[in-house]
């Protein structure tokens, strides 16, 4: 990290030989150097001009280091304090360091010591600063991005993402379905340049024999029907960032092509011999337990070790039910909004009744259930028979029943048995979501792709 040679540091001292020997020292490394005797003076300086770094030392007639740093803590709380002490005992440099300075430096000090502490100092500030700066331009854009929260796991999650998105290595997003883990995906995008590419796939909704040549391109006669080139979604995400949803779906001849171009960033299109380059980061995101999928040897090793390079877990709607309500009017806004209806509330009886429910469609049930309120109001406060006969009555029944049965005797074709549960499982499904196929492999947690193979497997199609 490059310290800006304009760094500004005042040295405190009341020995005018140590402010000239660190003025000196320190303006040739670059930064400059204001002094002052005292700390009455200091803090003159201070309410006028905005120092980054202030070394002062602890004994001195007028105000002490100690006092100027609580002084500089409540008028200039982005200043980092190094404090010099003199005296054999370091107690009271110590007893600084808990009440907030930086660091501190016994008298006599080796210069290439205090330089080397200095510039920590510094690049420790302006690593705040650009964090600072980072939540600014998040918070102005969060709601806009669709993260709304308030929750002390929201907000760790907020912290985590503003971290990693200074780094372009993979990320790897885990959660469960309709948490918002794309939404993560295009925080972080928005966070390091929104004018890059963003773009997203869907492992599990494309076949997979369509999906080598969507994710690398091919050149033309590569197959039947391939009559021109075509450009692959890692080229169209070339200085950018590729989504890379439901991962674990991804078969494992695509799992090996995907691991070179982590590794390479370099790739081939279908019928090509020629290695293209990009500059992509890939982000991945799985509502399914990956390392479970390792051991099982559905998912490849080595690109579990690279995509999990970084991680982020969205946590599920029920551990932060305290968002529901910030939620609620993010929703109605935006459904009024979009069915051009009045500004409307909602009644207290129904939010109680939503924050006792577990919600296993997440936020994605969440707004899904305002977006049809909404939709059905008639007036401006979505009363309990409107919302209830839409939602509430269906939350004892949201998920699908579970099929018991006792343990079959001796003979029985359990594998047989199993299946009837399943295409049973399936089947109602179906019917809940009224033969919409992509809505009932939701609601039972399953990819498209594995959902319409046992469809076809059972004759459901």
């Amino acid at each position: 990290m490059d310290i800006p040679s304009r760094s500004r540091i005042l040295i405190v001292d009341d020995e005018r030989d140590i402010q000239t020997l660190l003025r000196i020292l320190l303006s040739k490394e670059g930064y400059t150097v204001d002094t002052a005797s005292g700390g009455l003076e200091a803090l003159g300086k201070i309410s006028k001009i905005f120092y980054p770094l202030i070394i002062s030392d602890i004994k001195m007639p007028d105000l002490s280091g100690l006092e100027l740093l609580k002084q500089v803590q409540e008028t200039s709380p982005r200043s980092m304090v190094i404090l010099l002490t003199a005296y054999a005992s370091n107690e009271t440099a110590i007893e600084g360091m808990k009440h907030g300075a930086y660091d501190y430096i016994t008298k006599p000090f080796q210069n290439n010591e205090i330089k080397l502490i200095i510039k920590n100092a510094l690049e420790h500030q302006l690593l705040k600063e650009e964090n600072l700066k980072l939540k600014q331009r998040l918070t102005a854009s969060l709601e806009d991005l669709g993260v709304i929260g308030s929750s002390k796991s929201m907000r760790q999650l907020m912290d985590t993402v503003v971290r990693v998105s200074k780094t372009r290595t993979p990320i790897l997003i885990t959660g469960e379905s309709g948490v918002g883990k794309e939404i993560m995906a295009k925080t972080i995008h928005h966070l390091q340049d929104s004018e890059s590419p963003f773009v997203p796939v869907n492992c599990g909704g494309i076949p997979e024999t369509l999906l080598e040549s969507e994710l690398f391109g091919y050149k033309k006669g590569a197959f039947t029907g391939a009559t021109t080139d075509k450009s692959g979604l890692f080229e169209t995400a070339d200085g950018g960032i590729l989504f890379l949803d439901e991962i674990c779906e991804l078969p494992i001849t695509l799992q090996v092509k995907l691991l070179r171009v982590l590794q390479d960033q370099t790739f081939r299109r279908l019928g090509d011999n020629r290695d293209i380059r990009v500059n992509v980061q890939v982000i991945s995101a799985t509502n399914r337990d990956i390392e479970k999928e390792v051991v099982e040897k559905r998912f490849r090793e080595d690109l579990f070790f690279r995509l999990n390079v970084l991680r982020i877990h969205v946590p599920p709607l029920r551990e932060r039910k305290e968002d529901i309500p910030l939620l609620l009017e993010y929703f109605i806004k935006k459904f009024a909004k979009k069915y051009q209806s009045k500004t409307i509330k909602i009644s207290s009886y129904i939010l109680k009744e939503l924050e006792n429910y577990d919600f296993p469609g997440n936020v994605r049930e969440l707004e899904n259930m305002v977006e049809r309120a909404v939709a059905l109001q008639d007036s401006n406060i979505i009363l309990p028979e409107v919302y209830k006969s839409q939602t509430i009555e269906s939350i004892d029944q949201a998920t699908l029943p579970f099929y018991a049965c006792n343990f079959p005797d001796e003979g029985t074709d359990l594998p047989a048995l199993l299946e009837d549960i399943e295409k049973a499982y399936l089947t109602e499904a179906l019917q809940r979501c009224q033969g919409k196929k992509i809505e009932a492999s939701r609601l039972v947690g399953m990819s498209f792709r594995s959902f319409r193979y046992k469809l076809e497997k059972y004759g459901l199609e």
